[in-house]
């Protein structure tokens, strides 16, 4: 029987509904009829009917509205409701909050029975599909793979008592194990050259495949296998109760699973060998370590099975590269020199591995290195090539690579390209003093004292460095470029003005006329006065 209740504020429709249906006919229990929103939703509350039959205009709270929160509270609830309205929006309304059906009044006791009938046949329908075990009992075996990975995932990370260790292994049909025990991670390291844009090379397929390289290899009476939530492939091994020898099989698993999948699979993985545990409450423990070994692929390298037992005992030097090690770098990297400068980083990564330096430790120097190649370019660069803020994030982010050899190839090219910009902002200053040089000679050539030393002052760079500079500028020595421009502006004299060759010679920043006509005659092949002759007779002409 399913329960109902009414809900109408007219008592001659509640009593014609409770008197002339024969409710439990139609396999209902009429457990109430009220003449409110407000009452029917405690009765509601308290009695969790199957079905609700209820007027739409009511006083207190009207049908909509207890058909709204019924919906929100107890979405299992059907509901009916009786409206003498015949508007559009309070269907829209009804359909919105999935009311089963909506019905204008007047109503026959017929079209009661017939409609209780329909509804009685869909909640049985329902009530079949929640209560059909065969139904539920597929959808669990389709389950038990992932409940059974999530099972062993939670036994090697968090850690299970021996009772409930033995209860889920054999609801799960799993093996018994026994001592010793060893865990193995597999991760992967990237996907090498293979192109991840097609079905059938994306990355879930690779890892599918890997997952199913891993299980065949592994595919033995003591070894139980599964994926973690973060994609990474888990072995526990046991059954062998002398350490060495576990050992010497799990080197030997591991480099089996390493070597096919590099050569079916054409990219690489890591795999991290854990401590032995002496018992199942202790695999936490293994799995850690194997963990915790596979970060040092950072510092040796990608495509390699790592033991706990080969790290553990090595010294480790914790401290960071030297701060000469950093001021050689960014001097190198001021001056231009790329060679000393990715030779400097050669050295300093072979010092981090040779050390067994944590993978924090590295990172920490790595983001020190990268802060000084960006204070090289603030000191050095121009306002206009600085890098913005997202290039400057996206040069810290040293946190995306997997080893130390790639952020050695990255750091080489981030010096290269720091040194490129500093050399072409270096190249980009230089030219902009030259030509304030130059602007200060054209605008002080008449000053007969004008020195080397005056014009080095005049634009802030040293007077060996200017004069190699300017030459390779303008083709001259300082002396030659200001006799040059002399003496163009002493032939426009002239040509253009009456002026005596004194006059012309002092105004032209030299004191001395005769040594004015032979630097004149040295330059242009004839004295001041035949240069004005000619002048004249060209104009005459």
């Amino acid at each position: 029987m399913y329960r109902v209740m009414i809900v109408d504020d007219e008592a001659v429709v509640r009593n014609g509904l409770k008197n002339t249906i024969n409710w439990s006919e139609h396999g209902f229990e009429l457990i109430g009829d009220y003449a409110n929103g407000r009452e029917a939703w405690d009765a509601v509350e308290m009695y969790r009917p199957e079905l609700v039959i209820s007027d739409i205009s009511m006083p207190f709270m009207d049908g909509l509205e207890l058909a709204g929160l019924i919906s929100a509270q107890f979405p299992y609830i059907k509901m009916i409701i009786l409206t003498g309205y015949d508007e559009f929006e309070y269907a829209q309304q009804a359909i919105r909050l999935k009311i089963s059906d909506f019905i204008l009044k007047p109503i026959t006791a017929q079209e009661i029975r017939l409609l209780l009938d329909r509804i009685r046949a869909e909640m049985d329908e329902e009530k079949k599909r929640r209560e059909d075990l065969s139904r539920l009992n597929s959808q669990l075996e389709q389950s038990l793979p992932l409940l059974k990975e999530r099972f062993l995932e939670r036994l090697v990370a968090v850690g299970l008592k021996e009772s409930e260790v033995t209860e889920r292994f054999a609801y799960f049909n799993l093996p018994p194990v026994s001592p010793l025990y060893v865990v193995m991670v597999v991760d992967i390291d990237d996907f090498g050259n293979r192109e991840l844009h097609s079905y059938e090379h994306d990355s879930e397929f690779l890892r599918f495949a890997a997952f199913d390289i891993f299980q065949e290899t592994l595919e033995e009476d003591h070894v139980l296998t599964f994926r973690t939530r973060e994609e990474r492939m888990v072995a526990i091994i046991f059954g062998q109760d002398n350490e060495s020898l576990l050992y010497e099989l799990v080197f030997s698993l591991a480099e089996e699973v390493r070597y096919h999948v590099e050569k079916y699979l054409s990219f690489t993985v890591t795999i991290g060998v854990g401590r032995a545990s002496a018992n199942v409450e202790q695999l936490p423990i293994s799995y850690k370590s194997a963990l915790s070994v596979l970060d040092y692929r950072f510092l040796l390298g990608k495509n390699r099975v790592l033991s706990i037992m080969d790290i553990e005992g090595k010294p480790t030097n914790v401290m960071p590269l030297s701060l000469e090690w950093d001021r050689k770098l960014a001097t190198a990297v001021k001056t231009g020199a790329i060679q000393e400068a990715h030779q400097l980083i050669e050295t300093g990564v072979a010092e981090l591995k040779a050390a067994l330096v944590p993978v924090e430790a590295c990172m920490l120097q790595m983001q020190k290195v990268v802060l000084s190649l960006m204070n090289s370019i603030q000191e050095l660069a121009i306002q206009q090539q600085e890098p913005s803020i997202e290039q400057q994030i996206k040069l810290m982010n040293v946190f995306r690579f997997k080893t130390l050899d790639e952020i050695e190839v990255w750091l080489k090219e981030v010096v290269s390209a720091v040194i490129s910009t500093i050399t072409d902002n270096r190249n980009y200053l230089t030219n902009m003093q030259i030509h304030r040089a130059v602007e200060y000679i054209d605008t002080n050539y008449a000053n007969e004292k004008m020195s080397l030393q005056d014009l080095c002052r005049h634009v802030l760079m040293s007077t060996s460095y200017f004069s190699l500079v300017f030459k390779q500028h303008t083709g001259e020595t300082f002396i030659e470029y200001l006799t040059g421009v002399r003496v163009a502006k002493a032939k426009e004299l002239l040509h253009n003005s009456n002026l005596k060759l004194y006059e012309i010679a002092e105004q032209v920043g030299y004191k001395d006329p005769n040594y004015f006509s032979i630097l004149f005659k040295k330059h242009s092949g004839i004295t001041p006065k035949d240069y004005r002759d000619k002048q004249i007779k060209g104009s005459g002409a």
